[in-house]
This record gives C-alpha cells, structure tokens and sequence, in this order.
C-alpha cells in the first residue's frame, strides 16, 4: 500500500477500481486508531458525487491519474450507506468488512477479539491531518474544560455523463436540375439565281424532282455519379464554470456564565 503522504495527495482526485474502471473521487482518509495507518478512504460517486461509499485501502496505490483501489466497482457502489462523520462505530465497521469479505484482524490491523482489526475513528480529515495531532492539541489544554467545533464544507468534483449523440446519415433525394446544350438543325431555303447567257434551245421544259435530306442534333441525357464533398464529425471540449450551491452545517459555541458577581 501507498505511504500515507502519498494516499493524502489523492484526495479529490479520481478513485479507479480494481479493473481500471472509474469509480468516483476521493473525499477522506481514516485510520485506525491502533496503528495510526490509514484504513478507508470515502469516494463519492454517482451523479454530481451525490453518494459516497468506504473503500477498504489493501492493496490501494496513488497513481499519476490518481487512487487505485483493490475492489470491484459494483462493490463499491453497493456498499453500505454509512454516514461520513469523522467516526466508524465498530458495528459499522465490521459491516464494512463483511460487505468486503475481509477478515478481521488481517495482516496489517492489530484488533480485539472478535472484534475487526480497526476501530474505525477518524485518523484523518480532507486535508490530511492526523487525528494525533488533534488529541496532542486536547493534551495541551490539560486541566481546562474544551469542546470540539466542527462544520460542513462543500467539495465539488466532476462526472463524465452521456448527453446525446449526433450520427451521419446519408440518404437519396430526386430533385431536378436543368442544363442548357447547344444544338443545331438544317433549313431549307430557296435560292434563285437568274441565268443571263441562256441560249435559245438549250432549255426543257418538264417536269423533274429534287430531294434534300434535313439533319439536326438533340440533347441526349446522360447520367455519372461524382464524389463531391465529405462530410464528418469531430467533438470539441468547451472549458466552462458552474456555480454549485448546496447548504451546509456547521456548529456554533455560545458561553453561558451562570456565576453571580460579587458586590464590591
């Protein structure tokens, strides 16, 4: 498995399942409390990251193009619903590793008996910061009274979904189209021409038949088929921002002082 500097870098980028396919993002790392190692981490997924399932981190490895894990991607998403609190109870986290079919106390996670080889208390938030540090940061305010103040926080993530499709179609259309061609025919007309020597004796008189055979050209039709354009699709990528709006909680200290004052 990754180092846990190496799993904190992931976080909010893509989770891969144990076939290469994308699951979703990562949102949170949790460690054991024994070990202090990194256990689970959370992946949203579904539309807009919408649901966000635990994923056991055996045999998990960051990557370049981001986390990849050791389960199917439809075990992922038919994990149990378990809220994303910063605490795992241990029956949720033995749900969790019977969803799994992991064993509890497996190499790695020391556990109690019968109970599963992590507690499942939140070791790290989104940022990567040990849960170590907050008891250190509690261990210094010893002998005074505290209370941890937590609130939600918005992540936004992004999902590659299908908004249509857009196909070539090529099919026959009949119209008419109208050329024009240069044709010729042949007349007749008559010439005379008069006869100025013209001998006495020299012309008959009967009667006699000339024939003149008429030509002319007609268009004639003829069909060819001709490449003349070529048409395709191409995709372009638009870069563009949406503003993504959703209600969050947070928690608010207020200090009452029910001390009476002294009279001076």
């Amino acid at each position: 498995m990754s180092t846990t500097q190496e799993l904190e870098r992931t976080l909010g980028q893509d989770v891969y399942d144990i076939d290469g396919q994308k699951v979703g993002t990562a949102s949170h790392l949790y460690a054991s409390d024994v070990s202090g190692a990194p256990e689970w981490v959370t992946v949203k997924t579904g539309l807009f990251g919408t649901k966000e399932s635990f994923v056991p981190l055996m045999g998990a490895r960051a990557e370049q193009d981001g986390l990849h894990v050791g389960a199917a991607k439809d075990l992922i998403k038919d994990a149990p619903r378990i809220d994303d609190n910063g605490h795992l109870s241990e029956a949720e986290a033995a749900e969790l590793y019977r969803h799994y079919n992991l064993t509890a106390g497996a190499p790695g996670r020391q556990g109690q008996a019968g109970q599963p080889g992590m507690n499942g208390q939140a070791g790290m938030d989104a940022q990567g910061k040990n849960s170590k540090q907050g008891k250190d940061a509690r261990a210094g305010m010893a002998g005074q009274e505290s209370m941890v103040r937590s609130e939600e926080q918005l992540r936004a993530g992004t999902e590659t979904v299908e908004t249509g499709r857009v196909r070539l179609q090529k099919h026959v259309v009949t119209e008419e189209q109208q050329i024009t061609v240069p044709v010729s025919h042949e007349e007749v007309r008559v010439v005379r021409e008069p006869i100025n020597d013209g001998k006495p004796g020299t012309g008959q008189i009967g009667e006699e038949e000339r024939e003149v055979v008429l030509h002319e050209e007609r268009p004639v039709i003829a069909k060819e088929t001709v490449a003349v354009e070529r048409v395709g699709l191409e995709t372009e990528t638009i870069r563009e921002e949406q503003q993504v709006t959703d209600t969050v909680r947070k928690e608010q200290i207020e200090v009452e002082d029910t001390t009476k004052k002294r009279k001076h």
